[in-house]
């Protein structure tokens, strides 16, 4: 892979990032429990510290990272969730669900590619914790809540 391209799929993963931190942000304000909002600020920080790590690795590719702000995409996103979100903590689950189902599916298709084994090793890092992000929401929307 050419070094553009794989500075390339960095920056959309920075995007993909930055667009999830929007998205917990929405799910945050309307989740409506404290344990499950907690957990939703961390993996906020998570998705912070994926900006970070990625920004360094196309810094040091020598190319230049995008703007940490929400794109069009982002909008939507972050959109659908604040709307989904309004409707009751399940639906605001089931919007990051759907925003985690995402996230995952492009950090598998990015350790997929044949990137050098540092930048590799950082991929590999971050897709664990967005697969550990996924299955605490499948796990939570598992678990029978009147309320949910």
């Amino acid at each position: 892979m050419e070094k553009t391209e794989m500075i390339h799929r960095l920056n959309d993963l920075i995007q993909l990032d930055v667009d999830a931190v929007e998205a917990y942000e929405q799910a945050i304000k309307h989740i409506g429990y404290k344990d499950i909002a907690k957990r939703f600020r961390e993996y906020q920080d998570d998705h912070r510290a994926h900006i970070t790590n990625l920004t360094a690795l196309v810094q040091q590719m020598g190319g230049t990272p995008v703007k940490p702000t929400p794109d069009l995409k982002g909008y939507l996103i972050e959109g659908f969730t604040a709307l989904m979100s309004l409707t009751g903590a399940k639906q605001a689950l089931e919007a990051m669900k759907s925003n985690e189902k995402l996230t995952n599916r492009t950090y598998q298709e990015a350790v997929d590619q044949p990137f050098p084994e540092d930048v590799m090793s950082v991929l590999r890092t971050n897709l664990s914790q967005e697969q550990r992000h996924l299955n605490y929401i499948d796990e939570i929307l598992s678990i029978p809540r009147r309320e949910l």
